[in-house]
């Protein structure tokens, strides 16, 4: 198996901000970096609250077709 190169940080960053120049221009590419990090944070939470109030067995079921009598305790 071959191992993995990682650039340093410095590249990456050079790399990444160069690509997004290329791709976006120099206005969208300062838009984008500029984002702020408060929505995802708030997605996260989000996604919390719906997993926690979820019924697991029914959202299976509904999502990939998986039969009720697999989730009946044996007894």
């Amino acid at each position: 198996m071959k191992q993995a190169k990682y650039m340093n940080e410095n590249e990456v960053l050079e790399k990444g901000i160069t690509a997004l120049l290329s791709e976006l221009g120099p206005v969208e590419t300062a838009r984008f970096l500029n984002f702020s990090r408060d929505k995802r944070i708030e997605s996260v939470k989000r996604h919390r609250e719906w997993q926690k109030n979820l019924y697991k067995d029914v959202f299976l079921m509904m999502s990939f077709s998986i039969s009720p009598k697999i989730f009946r305790k044996k007894g």
